[in-house]
């Protein structure tokens, strides 16, 4: 897909365009029930997110958004324990 191509398809999207690609690329299915190809799957993750962008949909609503979470520790994570977050030996690796 030319560059040019696929500004103007951004450009052009509806929410309701938007909403379907983001569902696709969650699911990683059309909405019939098709998978995505890798490569579907990649075009429609950076239309979602130039759509994102361009339209200033907030940051908590968009694709890949992580709520940051410290386990009541300060932001910096200073006074986390290694098995609070998620660093702790694997077990059952032994």
């Amino acid at each position: 897909m030319s560059e040019m191509t696929f500004e103007k398809m951004i450009n052009q999207m509806t929410p309701a365009i938007y909403e379907s690609l983001k569902q696709a690329v969650s699911l990683r299915k059309w909405p019939d029930g098709r998978r995505l190809t890798p490569e579907q799957t990649e075009l429609c993750l950076e239309a979602v997110m130039r759509y994102e962008a361009e339209n200033n949909v907030p940051e908590e609503s968009r694709v890949g958004y992580l709520e940051q979470r410290t386990c009541g520790a300060a932001a910096s994570g200073a006074g986390v324990t290694p098995e609070m977050a998620g660093l702790a030996r694997d077990a059952a690796r032994d």
